[in-house]
């Protein structure tokens, strides 16, 4: 595993401080999938947890898969035995629907919040939820909804929610819940020779009402290219 945390203290100061008495809500992304986005995003987590000694969320948008939890596990060593599961939702909202709607052994509806779970990772104040998707029952499916209760629900408990969103080509969860996020991170591979399309991710973020605060290049050790910075807000 690369050392990013020269790189994760220039992005929690570029970041800026957040509102006071106010949780932030930070959503990572990009264009294409294999820029590491998850990778950036549980870096993040992992030294605002560790270094800035702050509560922290990573809430994992990739549903079916929840890579995530399964790093997260993969690495115990590195970022700390992750606890037993616990409820995600602090009132029951939730940011996503499962359909057709789900139903206990009583035959009574099964909220939709009782399929994502939280687990705390080590010692540390911060937790990443698994989507439980061996609860889905025949041809149940599940998707992100436009939403906003959950995400405020939750600043109630945490200093930092950091938000792992599929790549825009897999999925539009992240266009879905732009208008909820405090701000908006794009991740470009650092070998990306082509930004059309993180250009064109941009411009959409920004149509559906995202705050996007800048570009992170994966394993980047260069300044980008001028063609790039042009992109920068």
């Amino acid at each position: 595993m690369v050392n990013l945390n020269a790189e994760m203290a220039e992005l929690w100061a570029s970041l800026g401080a957040p509102a006071a008495g106010r949780a932030r809500v930070i959503q990572f992304v990009s264009a294409r999938r294999g820029e590491g986005t998850s990778t950036v995003a549980r870096e993040l987590a992992f030294f605002a947890a560790r270094r800035a000694g702050r509560s922290v969320w990573l809430v994992d948008l990739d549903l079916l898969s929840s890579p995530q939890h399964a790093a997260i596990a993969e690495e115990s060593e590195r970022y700390g035995l992750l606890g037993q599961p616990a409820a995600a939702s602090p009132d029951g909202s939730i940011f996503f629907a499962v359909n057709p709607p789900a139903k206990g052994p009583d035959g009574k509806p099964w909220p939709d919040a009782r399929f994502l779970a939280a687990h705390r990772v080590g010692a540390a104040r911060w937790w990443v939820t698994r989507f439980r998707r061996e609860a889905l029952r025949g041809r149940q499916a599940v998707h992100i909804i436009g939403e906003g209760d959950y995400w405020n629900g939750l600043r109630r408990f945490a200093d930092l929610i950091i938000v792992d969103c599929p790549s825009a080509d897999r999925s539009q969860a992240a266009m879905t819940v732009a208008p909820f996020m405090d701000q908006t991170v794009l991740v470009v591979a650092a070998d990306e020779p082509d930004v059309r399309a993180p250009a064109f991710l941009r411009d959409s973020l920004v149509g559906a009402g995202a705050d996007v605060a800048g570009l992170f290049f994966n394993r980047a050790t260069v300044e980008p290219p001028p063609i790039v910075r042009g992109l920068m807000p």
